[in-house]
């Protein structure tokens, strides 16, 4: 199977930049927005309005809870209009703990999102919830041994999954060729569509610019969902690019990608990132044949599936038929043209 994908990255205001694509452009976006009260967001988001550092300084929480999700609204407004029918948004986002005016509280990003997606059009499909990994050995925060006063440490992060419309449907043979082609492997699915990940450990905050952080979503996470919600050769859409997270995975799964950020400073680690994925999309291509090779090499393992069909591709046996057709995209080469467009090609 060879074949080539594009992925393009744009600097600027997220809303904006969506507002000038065509209706039905994008299969599947794929984004971790800032996140409204978590303190490292705060100047991002009050940059675009002063009214937030004032409410922050003042104490009014809800106010500025609301200010920052004000901007968040238009890019969900954009994006509905953007995607193709039957087109899937996920969210990675998580809610915030912070004390404002001498209050500890929790304010719920993940409900704001998908009240505001509902207005913009989309259908709830179940969410899943990220927990991360941690090492910390205390379990709360707050009063330790003395009730009521203590509260449970959040650990997990919310992955918002959204719908435009009915299902999506597979007119033309060649596109419902690639579907078969995306299968994912029978115990990848039984893992994959639980409503917790627990195997998948959170990114650290890497450093952008001296005084400045970014909060990356994994790799791994950002590809698992790539590879439910599209097919090869679908467009992915990342409307927060950050450094680069969803352009690397979508080159690693043979999808098509544009990303979207506001901050320029971002450019070089964005596209140096890129440069460097062969060996991870190689790498994590290898990892699921070796790890589906594994399991039905297993003690007992073709017995208790009864994995009577083979793959056609690969010449190893599957549970499904409808794994039959499977075949994972082998990247060869990516680089970044004058123009800063990127060409990944694949054999």
């Amino acid at each position: 199977m060879t074949f080539n994908t594009v992925h393009r990255v744009i600097f600027g205001d997220s809303a904006v930049e969506l507002a000038s694509h065509h209706a039905d452009t994008f299969e599947l976006a794929v984004t971790s927005p800032p996140y409204p009260m978590i303190s490292m967001w705060d100047a991002a988001f009050g940059r675009r309005d002063d009214r937030i550092i004032r409410a922050l300084q003042d104490g009014r929480g809800d106010d500025a809870f609301e200010l920052m999700h004000s901007q968040l609204d238009e890019v969900w407004k954009a994006l509905y209009a953007v995607l193709s029918p039957g087109g899937i948004v996920c969210i990675n986002i998580g809610d915030a703990t912070r004390s404002i005016g001498g209050s500890f509280r929790v304010f719920p990003n993940h409900a704001r999102i998908l009240n505001s997606c509902i207005q913009a059009g989309f259908s709830v499909l179940p969410e899943i919830l990220w927990r991360k990994q941690s090492n910390k050995p205390n379990k709360f925060m707050g009063s330790g041994m003395l009730p009521p006063g203590a509260y449970p440490t959040q650990e997990h992060e919310f992955i918002l999954v959204l719908r435009k419309g009915a299902k999506r449907v597979f007119r033309r043979k060649e596109e419902a060729q690639r579907r078969y082609e995306s299968a994912y492997f029978w115990e990848e699915r039984n893992s994959w569509f639980s409503d917790v990940w627990e195997d998948i450990r959170g990114e650290k905050q890497a450093a952008k610019a001296p005084g400045r952080r970014t909060a990356a979503f994994p790799v791994e996470l950002c590809y698992r969902l790539i590879c439910m919600f599209s097919i090869t050769g679908d467009t992915v859409l990342d409307p927060f690019l950050g450094t680069g997270t969803t352009t690397v995975a979508s080159i690693a799964a043979g999808r098509n990608s544009l990303g979207i950020e506001m901050d320029t400073s971002l450019s070089d680690l964005i596209y140096a990132r890129t440069e460097e994925s062969v060996s991870l999309a190689v790498h994590m291509t290898e990892s699921r044949l070796e790890s589906h090779r594994s399991f039905i090499s297993a003690e007992g393992a073709t017995d208790r599936v009864n994995a009577m069909h083979i793959n056609r591709n690969y010449g190893f046996p599957v549970v499904t038929a409808q794994e039959r057709e499977l075949l994972l995209p082998k990247l060869q080469s990516v680089s970044v043209s004058r123009a800063g467009t990127i060409h990944a090609s694949y054999i």
